[in-house]
Order: C-alpha cells, then sequence, then structure tokens
C-alpha cells in the first residue's frame, strides 16, 4: 500500500495552479462572486464526462451563450437562448429544463447554496438535490437529463456531484471554498474508472465495483491518513495515475 508520506508529496506537487487550466475546475476561477462561481461549477460538473478536450470547449461556448453572467442568464432565462446547444446525452431540451429550473431556484431562494445546505440538514442532500430537479423536470427531457443528474438512490458513484461539492466546499489553491454549510472532512471522493483503477492499485480500495460503497471505502482509507481533508488525495490519485502508477517522481 501507498504511504501517507508518498500521497503527501503528491498532493504537494500536483495540487497547484497548473492543474487548474486542463480541468473543468478551471470555471470555478473565471468569476469573483459567489451565486456566478458556483452556478458555473454546477454546469461544469454536469458536462464533466467524456472527452475532456470536447466538454471544456463545449462549457467555453456555453459561457459565451451566457455572455460571461451565469447568474443573469439562469434568472432571465429563456427557452429560445439554448438554441441547438448540446452535449452527447445531453439534448437541447435536457439543458432547457435544467436552465428553467435553475431560474426558478435562483428566482424564489439563495439558489444552489440553499438547496444543498437544505439537503445536508435532512442527511440527505444528494437525494434532496436529484428529487428537486426531477419533481421540476419537463415532459420532453431525455436520458441526458438523468445522466447529468444522476439518481443516488440508484448506488452510483455520483462522481461528478461529489466533485462539485469538493470545489465549493473544500479551501485550496484550486477549489473554491465558497461553502461554509458543510467542512472538507465531510466531503466524499470523485470516483471514476480511473480513480479507482489507481486507488485499487495504490491498495487503497478493494471493492471491484465502481459504486457508492466504493466511494465510501476510499474515503474512509483517506481520511486514516487526513482525516480534517480526505479528498486534497485526489490529487495525489490523478498525479499518481499521470506517472503511470510509479511513484519514483518521488526520489528525484
Amino acid at each position: 500500500m501507498i504511504t501517507k508520506n508518498e500521497l503527501d508529496k503528491l498532493v504537494e506537487i500536483y495540487e497547484n495552479a497548473e492543474f487548474i487550466k486542463d480541468d473543468p475546475v478551471q470555471f470555478i476561477h473565471k468569476f469573483k462572486t459567489k451565486k456566478d462561481t458556483e452556478i458555473a461549477g454546477f454546469v461544469a460538473s454536469l458536462l464533466a464526462y467524456g472527452s475532456r478536450k470536447q466538454f471544456i470547449k463545449k462549457l467555453d461556448g456555453w459561457l459565451d451563450m451566457a455572455e460571461n453572467e451565469p447568474l443573469n442568464f439562469v434568472q432571465n432565462f429563456e427557452s429560445e437562448m439554448v438554441g441547438d446547444f448540446n452535449y452527447r446525452f445531453g439534448k437541447p431540451n435536457d439543458f432547457i429544463s435544467i436552465f428553467e429550473i435553475l431560474k426558478e431556484l435562483y428566482n424564489t431562494s439563495n439558489g444552489l447554496e440553499e438547496l444543498f445546505e437544505y439537503g445536508y440538514k435532512q442527511n440527505k442532500m444528494f437525494e434532496t438535490v436529484t428529487d428537486y430537479f426531477y419533481s421540476r423536470a419537463n415532459a420532453n427531457v431525455g436520458q441526458g437529463f438523468y445522466h447529468m443528474i444522476p439518481n443516488p438512490r440508484n448506488g452510483g458513484a455520483m462522481k461528478r456531484m461529489c466533485m462539485f461539492l469538493r470545489w465549493m466546499v473544500r479551501k485550496s489553491i484550486v477549489d473554491a471554498g465558497i461553502w461554509t454549510f458543510m467542512k472538507p472532512s465531510e466531503l466524499y471522493i470523485p470516483l471514476d474508472v480511473h480513480v479507482g483503477r489507481i486507488s485499487r492499485q495504490m491498495g487503497l480500495l478493494t471493492r471491484k465495483a465502481n459504486d457508492f460503497k466504493a466511494v465510501i471505502e476510499l474515503t474512509e482509507n483517506l481520511k486514516k491518513f487526513c482525516p480534517e481533508d480526505p479528498v486534497k488525495y485526489d490529487f495525489a490519485i490523478f498525479g499518481y495515475g499521470v506517472n503511470g502508477g510509479k511513484i519514483s517522481v518521488l526520489k528525484n
């Protein structure tokens, strides 16, 4: 098993400003206000699957559509603003519904932070967020809507929602840390096929399925190294993978 010292050194190497430019986290760094930042982060997390080059290009296109004003865009959203905007599974009707729901949310409440905080206090944060969107989805949504906003009751890893929460809650050179209703110690590691494979190579994960049970197992093992900030090791796992599963970088 990889050691705490090795992981901590990898965090030092990879958690830096260079990480931002090629990662979807770049979109939260384009704004100074809380609501612009969280909306940009939320939309970025919804599209963060498939080819990184492609979804970053698509997110740049969305910001052009929004005239680089995410809050103004959702508060004044009209369906025709979407045009033919799509990304893989997500079709125009899926995006129309998402932006209509965000419009209602931001025009009737304090927005995503209030929604997530309410769910957190009910001890069912992911379920609360999903139920909010599902209950307001229009009749024309398809597979893309449910792919972008997956149902936690299905037992999936909820990778992109965990990633969005990392951006919002954890404060670092990479993450914004603009939400304070929960602590970094309560975050879950964003788990995908890549992170699962590398974590098993590291000896940090034994479960074979990349589901939420695996998320819990991996997060609990990382808490043994850093109880107050376990998801900081997201960067270490990333770095380990970039180096082909080798830690020779530590010996240079």
